[in-house]
């Protein structure tokens, strides 16, 4: 059973829990992915205000682990769709993220770098009806500014449980 698989079951099985509450408060905790893949987590600051954070695993070029955090501002007025009970609203924000890179220069040496860099990120975000479950698609360009200025981008989806 692939990864994917676990977390969706896991996520499926604990929206019986009793301490899970509504999307728009608390904390949230889940996966991420795509670029890059790993453990996401959200904390509201007020009902269109939050913070998110990732640790996660990029695979873009060379492997590498990367912690990101973000400030989020959330429009849930912008998207009304008729079709379903859920909430759907679009997030836009600025962050930082920490990329440790291991590099390979192609001559069989190994360069590590540290990458430093600028997250802006712009998803959609889908809230289940009197569920703690959140699902959300992102966007992100990054502009890394240590120890090279360079433009990267970051796709992803992704789902959170709220506690």
């Amino acid at each position: 059973m692939n990864r994917v698989t676990v977390v969706a079951a896991a996520l499926a099985g604990a929206l019986g829990c009793a301490g899970a509450q509504a999307q728009q408060d608390g904390f949230g905790v889940g996966v991420i992915v795509g670029e890059p893949t790993g453990l996401t987590f959200k904390a509201w600051l007020s009902n269109t205000h939050a913070v998110d954070a990732g640790l996660a695993w990029s695979f873009s070029e060379n492997d590498s682990l990367q912690f990101h955090a973000n400030y989020l501002i959330h429009d849930f007025n912008m998207l009304r769709p008729t079709d379903f009970e859920g909430r759907v609203g679009l997030y836009y924000g600025l962050g930082g993220r920490i990329k440790l890179e291991e590099d390979d220069d192609g001559r069989g040496r190994n360069r590590d770098d540290t990458l430093v860099g600028i997250r802006i990120p712009v998803g959609v975000v889908y809230h289940f009806p009197r569920s703690p479950v959140e699902l959300f698609g992102e966007f992100v360009p990054v502009l890394d500014v240590v120890p090279d200025t360079e433009f990267d981008l970051n796709l992803a989806i992704g789902a959170r449980l709220y506690f």
